[in-house]
C-alpha cells in the first residue's frame, strides 16, 4: 500500500475545509503574517487577485480592516427598446364559403382551386328555368295594375259632383220646408203641402249620404289600386332578384381554397347542397398571438411589431387588434398583427413568433457572469458602493451578445464583475475598474 497517495489525499481535503468552511480564519492568518513584516504581494492582473484580501488602515486610529480586491465596471443607464415575444400562428385576413341564394342547376365551367379570382368575377353560374317567364309575367301585372289607378281615380270627379248635387237639393228642399210650414201657420197652405216638403228635404238628406259614402269607396279604390300596383312592383322585383341569383361571384379578391361547384350539379338554398366555393383572403394577413395577463397592458394598437416564421421568413407590421375579454380558460388576451403578404408567401396557418414593440425602459448591461444569488436565492449584483459591498436585486431583461440587460439598480452604479462571490454586505473593498460599457444595444 502506498502511503503518499493517502497523504496526499488528507492535505488536499485540509486545504479544501481552511477555504471553503474555515475561509475567514484563514483570511486572518494570512493577515497576521503580512503585518509581521512581510510585504503585501504586488497585483499585476486584477481579475486573478480579486478575491485576496488586503489590510488597509483604519482612518481612526483603529485596528486595521481587511479589503478584499475585486474588479468593477461604471455602469450607466440607457434606453433601451423594449419588447413582448409571443408565438402563435398566421391567419387569413378574410375567408367565406359562398352559397348559392336559389336552387337550380349549375351551368358554367368550374374553377379549380389555387386559383387567384378577382372581386365580382363569376364563380357558379345557375340555369335560369321558368325565371324570365315569372319576370315576364310579374311585369305585365305591374303593368295592369298601374293602369287602374287611373280609372279608380276618374271616379273621383263624378262622385264629387253628386256630393254637389246632393247639398243643393238638400237647401232646395230646406227652403220649401220652411216656406209650407209658415203658409200652413197663416192657413194658406194644407198639411199635404207641408208633409211633401218634409219628404222632399229628407229624400235630399238620403241623396246626400249616398253620395259621400260613394266618394268613400272612390277613395278605397284608388289606395287598393295603388296597393296593387306595389304588389305587383314587389313581384317584379322578386323575379328579378331570381335571376340575379343565377349567377354567384367572389365578394372579394383572394385564393380558391376548392374547386367551384362542377357542372351540372345541383345547388339548393333550401337545406340542401348550397356551397359553389371557399375562398380566402392572405393579403393583407394577420399573424395571432395570446398575450399573458402580465404584458397585455404593455401593447397597444398601432404598436410596431416583428415576426419570424418557422421557414426563416421574417416579416414587420402592425398591431391591428387587441382583446377587451380573456380567454376563460388560458386566461390570456388575443393579439392580431396585420403584415403585407402581396406574394402570397405566407400561408394561412403557419407557426410564427412575434415581437411586439413596447416603450424603451432604462437598464444597464453588464456580463452575465456578473449575476448571482443572495442568501435568499434572489437574483441580483455586487455594488461597490463607498468602499463597501452592497447587495442588490435586479430584473433580467434579456440576453445580448454583449452581456444581458437588467433593471433595478440606480442610475450610475459600480458593479463587480470579479471577486462578487468571495465579498458580502459591508466588506470593504480594493476596486480596480475595468473599462466602462458603452455598447450600443438594439432590440
Amino acid at each position: 500500500m502506498r502511503l503518499l497517495p493517502i497523504v496526499t489525499a488528507v492535505l488536499v481535503c485540509v486545504a479544501l475545509f481552511f477555504v471553503v468552511l474555515q475561509r475567514e480564519a484563514l483570511f486572518r492568518f494570512a493577515s497576521d503574517v503580512t503585518t509581521e513584516g512581510e510585504a503585501p504581494p504586488v497585483i499585476e492582473n486584477a481579475a486573478e487577485t480579486a478575491s485576496a484580501p488586503v489590510a488597509i488602515n483604519d482612518p481612526a486610529g483603529g485596528a486595521a480592516a481587511q479589503a478584499i480586491n475585486v474588479v468593477a465596471i461604471r455602469s450607466v443607464a440607457m434606453d433601451v427598446a423594449n419588447g413582448v415575444r409571443v408565438r402563435g400562428e398566421s391567419e387569413a385576413a378574410r375567408e367565406v364559403t359562398v352559397m348559392a341564394e336559389t336552387t337550380g342547376a349549375v351551368m358554367s365551367e368550374p374553377i379549380r382551386k389555387g386559383s387567384f379570382v378577382e372581386a365580382g368575377q363569376l364563380l357558379c353560374e345557375l340555369s335560369p328555368g321558368t325565371r324570365r317567364a315569372s319576370l315576364a309575367e310579374a311585369e305585365a301585372g305591374l303593368a295592369e295594375a298601374r293602369a287602374r289607378v287611373p280609372e279608380a281615380e276618374a271616379r273621383f270627379p263624378e262622385t264629387e259632383a253628386r256630393i254637389a248635387e246632393a247639398e243643393s237639393r238638400i237647401a232646395e228642399a230646406r227652403l220649401n220646408q220652411t216656406a209650407a210650414s209658415r203658409l200652413s201657420e197663416g192657413g194658406f197652405a194644407s198639411e199635404t203641402r207641408v208633409a211633401n216638403a218634409d219628404a222632399a228635404f229628407s229624400s235630399a238628406r238620403a241623396a246626400l249620404v249616398a253620395a259621400t259614402t260613394g266618394l268613400e269607396t272612390v277613395s278605397a279604390g284608388i289606395e287598393a289600386a295603388k296597393a296593387g300596383v306595389q304588389a305587383a312592383e314587389a313581384a317584379v322585383e322578386r323575379a328579378r332578384l331570381e335571376i340575379d341569383y343565377l349567377t354567384i361571384e367572389a365578394p372579394f379578391a383572394g385564393l380558391l381554397e376548392t374547386d367551384t361547384a362542377e357542372l351540372g350539379a345541383l345547388l339548393s338554398s333550401q337545406g340542401g347542397n348550397a356551397a359553389c366555393a371557399t375562398i380566402v383572403q392572405l393579403d393583407p394577413i394577420k399573424l395571432v398571438g395570446y398575450l399573458p395577463e402580465a404584458q397585455v397592458d404593455s401593447v397597444s394598437v398601432g404598436s410596431p411589431a416583428a415576426a419570424r416564421l418557422a421557414s426563416g421568413q421574417e416579416v414587420t407590421g402592425k398591431v391591428t387588434f387587441l382583446s377587451r375579454s380573456a380567454d376563460p380558460t388560458t386566461r390570456t388576451f388575443r393579439v392580431e398583427v396585420s403584415v403585407p403578404n402581396a406574394d402570397l408567401a405566407i400561408r394561412d396557418g403557419q407557426s410564427t413568433e412575434i415581437g411586439i414593440e413596447t416603450d424603451p425602459i432604462r437598464a444597464h448591461l453588464v456580463p452575465a457572469s456578473a449575476l448571482t444569488l443572495n442568501d435568499d436565492g434572489k437574483l441580483g449584483l455586487r455594488l461597490a458602493v463607498d468602499g463597501a459591498a452592497a447587495w442588490s436585486s435586479v430584473q433580467l431583461i434579456r440576453d445580448t451578445p454583449d452581456g444581458v440587460l437588467v433593471t433595478g439598480l440606480p442610475q450610475e452604479a459600480d458593479i463587480i464583475t470579479v471577486g462578487q462571490e468571495y465579498v458580502t454586505d459591508g466588506v470593504p473593498l480594493r476596486v480596480t475598474y475595468a473599462e466602462e460599457q458603452k455598447a450600443e444595444v438594439g432590440q
